[in-house]
């Protein structure tokens, strides 16, 4: 901000001698003595002192320090504190009040130099020589030329004046209209936060609410666990002894049908020596007819032709009872797997496996050891019949079928394949180990007897299981456990029924 101070210069006129010190409208006019010019009349020295403003680029002691680059360029502080702003109201109002006091100065100093020099003029006219007369009016002259340039640089300073008012008018309304903007962003802010807040305060009732229904599951957990830890201990105690009485029936079941072979030999040899008629159609010697036989090809050759339960002897001293598929593809069908309606569960150990179990009325496994020990006398042929859910019949046949031993894992070997169950055989043809849940013998690291449910021949979990879990219609459907044939329905699809059985290759 520019200044503006007063300073004191002096004019010196050359007047006629008057007497004494005159004052002209308030203006000091020193006489002095008289001096003589060449040719001319001496006339008095009169000396004139104004008070004129200093130049604007020089400060004065009266005006409101500070500083000038706040004020320069048109820049607009949008975020001046308010002292600045109160501070440049009080320059504004300072530079205004000396304006208007130089103002009336400047029109009084004029108002007093014309008076002056009209009664300095008039008086010039009678009393002075024609040179002073040029004298008074070169400075009439200067002076209202001085009055002129100062009265411009007093306009051009409140030209200033005005466009620094005007920029502090503006720099105030944008910082207005910046602390308007500021407190909408507050009150935005102040609504989200509280938002947040009740979002927040209502998440963490929610929290307390889970934890106490999680605390409260838990404890009821808890006690079912403990009740199903007790359950199972005393169904553990109870298989156990229910276990030992099936291994005491077991034993004595084959010691009643042992006895019950020697009295059917003895009431043979008793019947060989008391009647003479060799075609007689006895039931005790069909009775013994059907025990020399080894499989159903051989009973159904020998004349019986009807399905159902049969004892066979693979050795003289080996009898098994085995059910007959005396209709199906020319009869003479020995059953080793039969399932049809989920009642028997297969996920069996491999002992039960290995002797068999179920009803042969019913669902049942014939016994690994035993299709061993019939496979291993002569070339029998396999044939697998399918029901699925929706009705339909298929079947796979195999020509050339054996398992090896119990130390070879009960290995199945398959040979040309034919039927309508797909184009592949879903059973692995180049050999495989048969595992259980208790014995794994594929060749997966998953264990897939346990991942699977049921004993069979896996390999590698391969592409069937027909010894997997039952399920009913409406959820046999996206079960990887269950009864599958992966060439039929999918390895995804639980089939309905299932038949396994044997034959002689030359029947």
């Amino acid at each position: 901000m520019m200044s503006v101070t007063l300073q004191f210069f002096s004019i010196i006129l050359l007047l006629p001698r008057t007497s004494g010190l005159e004052s002209v409208d308030g203006l000091s006019v020193n006489s002095a003595s008289r001096s003589s010019h060449s040719g001319q009349l001496s006339s008095p020295q009169c000396t004139y002192t104004f008070i004129l403003p200093e130049n604007m680029e020089e400060r004065g002691g009266c005006w409101p320090s500070g500083n000038d680059d706040e004020y320069e360029g048109n820049s607009v502080q949008r975020d001046a504190p308010l002292v600045k702003q109160s501070l440049s109201y009080q320059r504004i109002q300072h530079l205004e009040v000396a304006i208007d006091n130089y103002t009336q100065w400047l029109q009084q100093i004029e108002g007093y130099i014309k008076d002056g020099l009209k009664e300095e003029i008039a008086r010039l006219q009678y009393i002075a020589v024609p040179n002073h007369t040029v004298a008074l009016l070169d400075l009439s002259s200067s002076l209202l030329f001085q009055t002129a340039h100062y009265s411009k640089r007093l306009a051009d300073m409140e030209t200033q004046v005005i466009n620094q008012t005007s920029r502090l008018e503006i720099q105030l309304l944008e910082n207005s209209l910046s602390t308007i903007k500021l407190e909408t962003q507050l009150l935005r802010q102040t609504s989200e936060i509280n938002r947040l807040y009740n979002t927040s305060k209502a998440l963490e009732q929610r929290m307390q609410d889970m934890e106490a229904r999680h605390h409260a599951e838990l404890s009821w957990v808890a006690d079912e666990q403990a009740k199903l830890e007790k359950l199972i201990t005393t169904q553990t105690s109870i298989i156990q002894s229910l276990e030992f009485s099936l291994e005491e029936t077991n034993s004595n079941s084959s010691t009643l049908y042992s006895q019950q072979i020697q009295l059917q030999d003895k009431v043979s040899n008793l019947l060989e020596l008391c009647s003479a008629d060799k075609a007689s159609t006895s039931p005790w010697k069909r009775v013994d007819e059907q025990r020399s036989f080894h499989d159903c090809a051989e009973l159904f050759q020998a004349g019986f032709n009807r399905s159902g339960i049969y004892a066979i002897h693979i050795t003289l001293q080996d009898t098994k009872k085995v059910y007959c598929n005396m209709e199906t593809a020319g009869g003479g069908w020995t059953v080793i797997q039969l399932r049809k309606d989920g009642t028997l569960d297969f996920n069996r150990t491999w002992k039960e496996y290995k002797m068999g179990f179920g009803s042969l009325s019913g669902e049942h496994w014939l016994g690994n050891e035993f299709v061993f020990q019939l496979t291993s006398q002569q070339q029998y042929t396999l044939r697998v019949e399918l029901t699925d859910w929706e009705g339909q019949q298929v079947f796979s046949q195999y020509n050339s079928f054996h398992l090896a031993s119990e130390k070879q894992n009960y290995r199945l070997f398959l040979k040309h394949h034919s039927g309508t169950a797909g184009r592949q055989s879903s059973l692995v043809i180049n050999g495989a180990d048969f595992s259980t849940k208790d014995m794994d013998n594929d060749n997966c690291v998953c264990k897939c007897a346990l991942m699977l449910t049921g004993g069979w021949w896996f390999d590698a979990c391969g592409p069937s299981n027909l010894n997997g879990m039952y399920y009913p219609y409406g959820k046999n459907t996206g079960k990887f456990n269950g009864i599958k044939w992966h060439y039929f329905k999918g390895s995804s699809y639980s089939l309905r029924a299932t038949v396994m059985m044997i034959r002689l290759a030359d029947f």
